[in-house]
Formats: C-alpha cells, structure tokens, sequence
C-alpha cells in the first residue's frame, strides 16, 4: 500500500489514540502517537510529521502552547487540533495561531479521515507553490512529436514505462533533443494528470548548482545543520512525494552527492542534512544527461553502481541530424508553426515545400530546441503567409547559394584559395584525403574517387609516400 502520510497523534486519552492510529494505519498513513506527558514538541519536530492532530488539554502542559512552538519552529507541519469545548472562541484562537481545521470530540472516522486529506493536499499544493516560485518551470508541452521509426519506437518505449510505474529512468542524448519534454510526458502517463494537478513534478538542473547547495535542495536540512538554516527545510525528494523529480544534467553531479541520491534510489527514504531521522519517500526520479555516462565511468567521474542502478531503463534520443530522424523536421516546424501562430495571432499558414527541403538539409546543431526558437522567430518577425526561403534565418536561407558551391566540395574537401596552383591544388587535396582517411590509402583513394595506382602516383609525385 502507497504511503499517503505522516501523522504524529497527540491525546492523553490511549483508547482515543489506539482507536485513530489503527485506522488511519490501514488507510495507508505512518503514524505515531503521544500522551504529551513530556518533551512534545521536539518529539515532533524531529519525526518529521505531515500532519499533528492535537490535543488541546494535556497533562503537564498546554495544547495551544505546543500548537505556537510548532508554528515558529515547524511552520510547514498541519496542525489538526483536538478539543472537547464546542465553543466557537476555541476554535477561533486555534485558527488565529496557525491550526488548519479542529474537530470537538466525540468526532466522526470518516471525518478525520477528510480533515486529514485535506491538510495533506495543502501541503502538496504549498510545496509546488513554493518551489515554482523559487525555480520557474515550463508547463507540459506536447513536443514529442515524429513519424520517424525511431521516433514511434521511442514513443512505444515511454508507453510501456510508464504503464509499468518504472521507479527510476535515464534519458540520454544532446542537448535540445527534447529529454525534458519527454520526461514530462511519462509523468503525463504515469500519473494521468496535466500541469497544474496535484500530482507534483518537480524538476533540477544538476549543473546549475555548486554541490553544497545542490544537496540541501535536494535533500532538505535541519534548523542548525549549518549558519544560515534558520528553520526546518524540505528537499525536492519530500517535495515531489508521491510524484516525480526530474534531475536534469546528472552527470554533472560529483561522486559525493552520487553516492547519497544511489541510496536514497535503492532505500526509498531520505534523511537531511543536519538530521538523524530517515524520511520514507515514493518518488519516480528521472535522470537525463548529454554525456556519454558509460565513458564517464571508465574515467572514474561517474558511480559504476549508479549508472547500472539508472541505466536499466535508458532512453536514448538522437539528434535532428541523424539519417533516421530527419523526416521529423517538418512535422515538428509545423506542430509550432501551428502553435505560435495561436499564441500571437498571426495568420501563417505553413512553410513552402523549398523552405521544408531548407530545414531538412540543415544539420540543426541546437536540435528541437534551436527549430523550436528558430519558428517562433519567424512567427513574431515575419508578416507571410507561406514561409518561403526568404523568410527563414541566414544560416538556412543561405544554404540555397552556398549549394553550387558546395558541389565542388567533395566529401567535405575545402576549396583551394585565391591564387593557388593546380598542383597546390591537388596537393592539398591528396593531403585532406589521407588524413580524413587516417593514414588508408584505399580509402583515401575512394574519397577522392580516383584509382588506388593513381592515387600512389600522386602520392609518389607530391613526395607524400
């Protein structure tokens, strides 16, 4: 059973608190319980609660004073209190003081059970709020889009991950491929849910962060752990609880904080920095990179043991480049031609067939990133209709003159300078050919086109043998 949870029960009456904590138990909660005799709030602070239903009379103490420490020392705890005076001023003061519901004994089961629920999407819907405050993020775009084979089959992989609930998945491929919008659409599938749900997705750039601060963003802390933790700190693992963390650019991260993030992969639980107690967390983590983590291994700079932990379920996503994806370049560049054409209003209608074979001989270095911004360029800059060659950037509507050009390169040759010689020339040629041939002179002679006695006597000609 999934753990919705963590409740601490606080009651001087043990019927009271034996009757909560089997129910809530088998409605799938963790939970504690206390008569409150002694010590209270540290008892609860360091457990790490979700939720505290309290008494507000206790033995020893008083249930308000305990509800105030908890509120400025554990702001983020949901505070349920209980009371057996059903006088409005009660409640009142709770409230004032930070409670998020009460309820006057002797209450209803299924009462708890609602007022608790609901203190918990509170917290799920603040920890999003507060994170996307801090660190923006994209909504759910619907980019992965393709009729290539290696698309479709691409597409069938997320499907069937998704379906299967995979805990943990690794996404690989050059930057602008689109690994982050395909990590979006596996939480999408995984969960059922669009952006704005309930259902937190929650997502890091592992680069972007010096390692010391990149671990209490992931992990939390301790009030005290260090000069400026000043309070309780919830990292993005108890954060994305019961949804999912997007790690983006993980093998940037050094080894000392690789061997934290294997544990808490292979254990389920995470402790913070500064803390003792170890915090059950049901979290779908989804690592993507641009490097090579197979060779980041052999060199030491990666977890061998991490890499087979995340590499059981590996997507890897080739550039717009590559022969087998090339006939996505015009479906894409229409899906957003489409889509920012809505955004700004502008009456495009498509790209000419000449600007469709433009964008499909150019070898996008910044892949669906750079044909992403390259469209919405267009569409803000341009008034046309159909997008002709002219109306495409420089880099592409300049291929068309450079392609006679290019006809005399051949293989990637260089042309010879101004003034140069036809023996410099063919010298010059004889000289790329081996080196793009490594030294072959078979091949350095099928580059060239030319027969392998030929291309030995220029070798022997040129004094290059």
């Amino acid at each position: 059973m999934k753990r919705l949870g963590r409740v601490f029960l606080v009651d001087d009456d043990e019927l009271i608190l034996a009757m909560l904590s089997r129910t809530l138990e088998r409605e799938g909660y963790e939970v504690r319980t206390d008569t409150g005799e002694t010590d209270l709030p540290e008892k609860i602070i360091s457990w790490h609660p979700d939720v505290v239903l309290l008494d507000v009379n206790l033995p020893g103490q008083n249930g308000m004073d305990t509800l105030k420490t908890l509120k400025n020392d554990a702001s983020h705890i949901e505070v349920i209190m209980l009371t057996a005076d059903d006088t409005a001023e009660t409640a009142v003061k709770a409230m004032k003081m930070g409670a998020r519901d009460y309820l006057t004994k002797p209450f209803n089961i299924d009462e708890v059970k609602i007022v608790i629920g609901n203190a918990l999407k509170n917290i799920k819907l603040q920890d999003e709020l507060d994170y996307l405050r801090k660190i923006s993020s994209s909504l759910f775009e619907n980019d992965f889009l393709g009729v290539s084979k290696i698309t479709k089959e691409l597409q069938e992989k997320v499907e069937r991950i998704a379906e299967a609930h995979v805990s943990s998945i690794l996404i690989t491929g050059e930057s602008g491929v689109g690994k982050e919008v395909i990590a979006r659409n596996i939480h999408r599938m995984m969960f059922g849910t669009e952006a704005g749900s309930s259902v937190p997705f929650i997502a890091i750039n592992c680069s972007a962060l010096p390692d010391t601060l990149l671990e209490s963003e992931l992990f939390g802390y301790e009030k005290g752990a260090f000069t400026d933790a000043r309070k309780n700190k919830k990292g993005l693992f108890e954060v994305a609880d019961g949804g999912t963390l997007l790690l983006d650019e993980l093998g940037e991260m050094k080894l000392s904080l690789q061997s934290k993030l294997l544990r808490t992969l292979e254990e389920r639980v995470v402790r913070r920095i500064g803390g003792q107690e170890e915090i059950p967390v049901e979290v779908t983590v989804i690592a993507t990179t641009n490097r090579d983590l197979s060779a980041a291994v052999e060199k030491g700079e990666f977890r061998m043991d991490l890499f087979y932990r995340l590499n059981a379920f590996c997507l890897n996503v080739p550039p717009l480049r590559d022969r087998d994806r090339r006939e996505d370049i015009p479906v894409l560049a229409n899906h957003f031609l489409a889509s920012f054409a809505k955004e700004y209003n502008k009456p495009v209608e498509g790209f000419s067939a000449e600007a469709e074979k433009l964008m499909l001989s150019y070898r996008w270095p910044g892949n669906v990133r750079e044909l992403k911004n390259m469209v919405r360029g267009i569409v803000v800059l341009q008034n046309a209709r159909m997008i002709m060659p002219e109306n495409l950037p420089l880099e592409l509507s300049g291929l068309a003159t450079r392609r006679e050009k290019e006809k005399t390169q051949q293989e990637g040759f260089l042309l010879p300078e101004a003034g140069m010689s036809l023996d410099e020339m063919e010298k010059g040629l004889i000289i790329q050919a081996m080196e793009r041939a490594e030294g072959n002179k078979t091949k350095a002679a099928k580059l060239l086109k030319i027969s392998y006695d030929s291309f030995r006597y220029q070798l022997k000609k040129f004094g290059l043998e």
